[in-house]
């Protein structure tokens, strides 16, 4: 930077003339200040940067706190939306049983005749992904690789144009609802098959 060092005397007719001489100890003086304020104001102390931590450590543990929860409602829904599908393939196939010829059998599930012959509910088992477990139609005990259990009741007596059913689909399959065994949850629907 630059001091004035002379001014010259002005006349009327001249303009005013000011001469600068260099000096070094200004800029360095100014730029030492200007470097010092930057430092002190560009870093967190220790006190912010542990509350700012705190708080990031609340968010985390009531966010992982949450995902039990959430993961429990997930397979909850999986569950019923399984259910809900095989509830679909019993009412499928009362449908279509209602509609086959005497002396045919149940494509599917071997429920054939049922609704007039059978005064006890039917029992089937499926997998975990809704698959029926082939000739587990009325076993006693549920098969090792079955999670859930269709009890089908019969309406008793059919009418001559509907013929109904109630159909509950419960969890796990080694639970019997009819024995009083509380399941971990079920789907229960009433389906009426036209004839």
């Amino acid at each position: 930077m630059e001091t004035p060092a002379a001014v010259a005397p002005a006349s009327a007719s001249s303009p005013i003339t000011i001469h600068y001489r260099s000096t070094s100890v200004l800029p360095r003086l100014a730029l030492s200040n200007m470097k010092r304020h930057l430092h002190e104001t560009a870093a967190f102390s220790l006190v912010e940067v542990t509350l700012a931590m705190g708080i990031a450590a609340f968010c985390l543990i009531t966010v992982m706190a949450l995902l039990p929860v959430t993961l429990k409602t997930q397979q909850a829904g999986i569950q019923q939306t399984t259910a809900n599908t095989i509830c679909s393939q019993i009412v499928a196939d009362l449908s279509a049983d209602m509609r086959l010829p005497p002396g045919q059998m149940s494509k599917q599930f071997n429920l054939h005749g049922h609704w007039a012959a059978q005064g006890t509910p039917d029992i089937l088992y499926f997998a975990k992904d809704g698959t029926f477990i082939p000739n587990s139609t009325n076993q006693s005990t549920a098969p090792p690789d079955s999670v859930f259990r269709a009890t089908v009741t019969y309406l008793q007596p059919p009418v001559e144009t509907t013929s109904l059913a109630d159909i509950t689909v419960s969890w796990p399959a080694q639970v019997d609802p009819l024995a009083g065994g509380v399941p971990a949850g079920k789907v229960e629907t009433f389906a009426a098959i036209n004839r």
